[in-house]
């Protein structure tokens, strides 16, 4: 049913970006259009994973440079009956952390250091079993390729008198009317089927989070805590990209002056509520025994793992 309301979702899409062809160019920019979102949907099918890591520069960790986060997310893929996804780690001040992969067996999990730092073990396992809900639920690539059309469809528009300018195309019944409405609705259509397709998953991703670590709670902390700071504290990276925003698990964007309408996630307050309403964990769902505590037993510090590198700072583990 996943894959069918994604395949739905990506034929809109399609449909969407060849309608903006055609109001720009005719039926000639309709085939150009068909021809750009194959070939986007087959380039962000099998790189979506590497383009956004690159873009965050995050570093991927083992379980020798990072043994508590990485035995965390791996003791979460267990209890979820996944494959281990590859971990990977993003300097950034901000707590935050996202998901991506075209596949459960092609998927990567990144919290930025900031989360690390910020946030407690129990959190952090919140925060990491909510992103391994998306790859189990194949959110990771619907996204990503409802991104890669949508902010291709704002590109085409926006580059719409440069195709129409000094032109008589008979082949466009609209002419100049088509151009004006493919420069404003196509994106603001393109950017809502985004959202909406964003926020729907979260709610059933932050419930899945919670069966996978098996404490609502925790989830619910880190999001109190993530909204909060992210408000705070910048994502420079984030907004030279805002296309990725809504594969964080809170919007990494400042987001003070949008109202409800454009946001890339759900209420953040809806979703607390959402979770501390939940009195079943899953059935047959096998919680772990708060992974993280046990970390929190053995030691709160992991040995130089290279987080903090180029400071005046003594590098730090992730839950210093």
């Amino acid at each position: 049913m996943n894959l069918m309301r994604t395949a739905m979702l990506l034929a809109f899409m399609t449909a969407l970006f060849m309608g903006v062809g055609f109001l720009i160019g005719g039926r000639g920019g309709m085939m150009i259009a068909l021809l750009i979102a194959a070939a986007m949907n087959f380039f962000s099918y099998w790189n979506s994973d590497k383009m956004v890591l690159k873009a965050y520069r995050a570093q991927e960790v083992d379980e020798r440079s990072a043994p508590e986060f990485y035995n965390m997310v791996k003791e979460l893929a267990q209890n979820a009956a996944l494959p281990m996804p590859k971990v990977y780690v993003f300097d950034n001040p901000q707590p935050n952390a996202f998901a991506t992969g075209r596949n459960p067996e092609n998927s990567a999990v990144a919290a930025s250091t900031g989360l690390l730092r910020r946030l407690s073990p129990e959190e952090v396992a919140g925060v990491m079993a909510h992103e391994l809900a998306h790859i189990e639920n194949r959110d990771t690539l619907t996204m990503t390729l409802t991104a890669t059309l949508a902010g291709a469809i704002s590109m085409l528009s926006n580059f719409a008198f440069l195709f129409s300018a000094g032109r008589d195309d008979r082949n466009n019944p609209l002419g100049f009317i088509g151009v004006l409405v493919a420069m404003i609705v196509a994106p603001l259509a393109a950017m809502l089927v985004q959202m909406a397709i964003s926020r729907t998953r979260e709610y059933a991703a932050d419930r899945r989070g919670a069966e996978i670590c098996g404490n609502p709670r925790w989830l619910a902390s880190a999001l109190q805590k993530i909204a909060g700071d992210a408000s705070q504290i910048e994502n420079v990276a984030a907004e030279r990209n805002p296309a990725t925003a809504h594969m964080f698990i809170i919007n990494p964007l400042n987001g003070r002056r949008m109202d409800n309408l454009f946001s890339t996630h759900p209420d953040t307050r809806n979703r607390i509520e959402a979770l501390m309403g939940m009195t079943d964990i899953g059935p047959g769902v096998s919680t772990p025994r708060e992974p993280a505590a046990k970390a929190t037993r053995k030691t709160r510090s992991v040995p130089n793992s290279g987080w903090g590198r180029g400071g005046s700072e003594t590098p730090k583990g992730p839950w210093n």
